[in-house]
């Protein structure tokens, strides 16, 4: 089987740019390479990790990926918010990933942090899905 994370980076992103699916202040920022000087807040496509899971009758993988929320505001308040824009965009919903059946695509986690550079929230929400090829 191919590797089904960059299809299903474009699926996430296509589906995080929709209209009124993100907050007004996010707008469509939401990438995969951040340009030079970015205007916060922003949505970033994150690490990945791609698992093949075989079975006599599937020829499946599992992968984890990472989608990063970015805030310059005081406070966790807007890094909260639209991280649960994120989630409600993603979690349990149908995807269409180009050449795959999306089985399962649910959130795993999310974390919270400062970073260091004092002035950005970040939240890291990391996604389960499971794949197979649609032949």
């Amino acid at each position: 089987m191919s590797d089904p994370s960059l299809p299903l980076q474009n699926a996430l992103i296509e589906a995080l740019r929709a209209d009124g699916v993100l907050p007004a202040s996010v707008g469509k920022r939401v990438y995969d390479q951040v340009p030079g000087a970015p205007t916060y807040p922003l949505v970033t496509l994150g690490d990945g990790q791609v698992l093949p899971d075989k079975a006599e009758c599937i020829d499946g993988v599992e992968i984890f990926l990472q989608v990063d929320v970015w805030s310059r505001k005081v406070g966790y308040f807007e890094t909260k918010q639209i991280a649960a824009a994120v989630i409600a965009a993603l979690d349990d919903q149908a995807l269409t990933v180009d050449g795959f059946n999306v089985t399962v695509f649910e959130l795993s986690s999310v974390q919270y942090m400062r970073d260091p550079d004092g002035q950005t929230r970040h939240a890291a929400i990391t996604f389960r899905a499971l794949l197979e090829a649609s032949n």
